[in-house]
């Protein structure tokens, strides 16, 4: 059965990660994307390069696609896109506002050679503001946004420490670029119009924050405003960053330290182990499964806000830190599983693919890259019982379909080695 996209046709000039990764997203339900990168490639194929132009990321945010190369600082590369436009449905692009006007990609210039065309482009912090035009990456979404401040990471110098785990302003912006397109290629296809796309880094970051950054009159009061007036008297003596860290609290502002004390992790005798549990009745699960004889947290009058329920949070997890260091990992998820308590071993990304859970949920994707060999990738994180969604391949060495391309867009072989002369097409001889 085929894809739900198939028959849709993606153009993209993406870079790094949260365009490309957009592309692979309807790449999996089944459309054809076309990738165009300048004559020295996308960046990320030299993050981390262990061949020629071949990295990790690059292989993981490009995979499924088609690759050509496009020199659009020439007129002539130009033309090459103008041409093809028309038979395309989607058209995805990156960068910072201007260079689609700069390189002739721009919406008024493609939607003007293809009505119906669905055009997305993602910025850091979106097409209007007094923040717009300026240059922007993951890491900034994340400062900008609140989302590292709210990681309460400090590094060894005492400033703002990035997340590390993943870039998650890029993702969350790649997951909102392909919803939107498909919610617009269903439109077209009930009205027949295409339209303007804009998502953001900023965007995608703010929307992993919710009831942190949320206005709620009836509770800001008590909640935020003792934050926000915390973080102001610091500033305005010169505190330090990890002092404002400190004083905001993260969640436990918002839910008191006891909550936590069920919702976060402990170390075991062998590793680590997470908990959580939300519910009174998931925590009394915990309380029974590991032994522990007393919380007075758990008692109906005690107020997490109060003075000095601080000192007892912090007994009560003392106890409980001891209990779990006492057994090893594999005995204490026995046991919580036994209970029915939401609990997890803290796994590490590098074993992660031989967890029988993870191979039974069929994300695991089987690749063979031309140059490097079989590779195991992540892939579609979601079925579809009518229309499967598959990683339909590796991804595209540099300038690996250039020719075929163009050729399939009506170019002959004459013209194709003239653009290629020229250099608005192809990655130059002596590159």
């Amino acid at each position: 059965m085929p894809g739900a996209l198939v028959g849709i046709k993606v153009l993209e000039v993406t870079q790094i990660i949260a365009g490309p990764f957009a592309g692979v997203l309807l790449s999996d339900m089944g459309a054809d994307v076309v990738k165009i990168e300048p004559p020295t490639g996308d960046g990320m194929r030299l993050l981390g390069q262990f061949a020629p132009n071949e990295s990790k990321g690059f292989h993981a945010f490009n995979r499924g696609k088609r690759g050509m190369v496009v020199n659009l600082a020439s007129d002539e590369g130009q033309a090459i896109v103008h041409r093809m436009i028309s038979d395309f449905d989607v058209f995805l692009i990156n960068a910072r506002p201007g260079v689609p006007e700069r390189i002739g990609v721009d919406y008024d210039t493609l939607s003007a050679l293809n009505p119906g065309l669905i055009y997305l482009e993602n910025t850091a912090y979106g097409p209007d503001g007094p923040s717009a035009h300026r240059a922007g990456a993951d890491i900034i979404a994340q400062a900008y946004s609140g989302l590292m401040a709210g990681d309460e990471k400090v590094d060894e110098h005492g400033g703002p420490d990035l997340i590390t785990a993943t870039t998650p302003a890029d993702f969350s912006a790649a997951w909102i670029s392909a919803m939107a397109v498909c919610a617009a290629l269903y439109h077209r296809e009930r009205t027949g119009d295409g339209q303007k796309i804009d998502t953001s880094l900023l965007g995608g970051a703010l929307t992993l924050q919710n009831a942190f950054v949320m206005r709620l009159p009836a509770v800001d009061a008590v909640i935020q405003q003792p934050i926000l007036d915390r973080l102001n008297e610091i500033r305005s003596r010169g505190g330090s960053y990890r002092e404002m860290v400190g004083a905001r609290g993260g969640l436990r502002s918002l839910v008191g330290g006891a909550f936590m004390l069920y919702y976060g992790g402990y170390e075991t005798s062998d590793g680590a182990i997470m908990l959580g549990c939300v519910s009174p009745a998931n925590r009394q699960q915990v309380r029974e499964a590991i032994g522990l004889a007393e919380d007075p947290t758990s008692a109906p009058d005690f107020n997490p806000f109060d003075e000095g329920s601080e000192e007892i949070v912090a007994k009560v997890r003392s106890e409980i830190a001891a209990l779990f260091k006492s057994q090893s990992t594999e005995h204490w998820v026995a046991r919580l599983d036994e209970v029915g308590a939401p609990a997890s071993q803290v796994n590490f990304g590098e074993e992660i693919l031989d967890d029988p859970q993870v191979q039974a949920l069929g994300i695991i994707s089987a690749l063979d890259h031309p140059m490097t060999g079989p590779e195991e990738a992540i892939g579609p994180a979601f079925r579809m019982s009518a229309t499967p969604t598959e990683a339909s391949g590796p991804s595209p060495m540099l300038d690996a379909d250039t020719d075929e391309v163009l050729a399939q867009y009506g170019y002959s072989a004459e013209e194709i080695a003239a653009l290629r002369a020229s250099g608005a097409a192809g990655v130059p001889s002596d590159g």
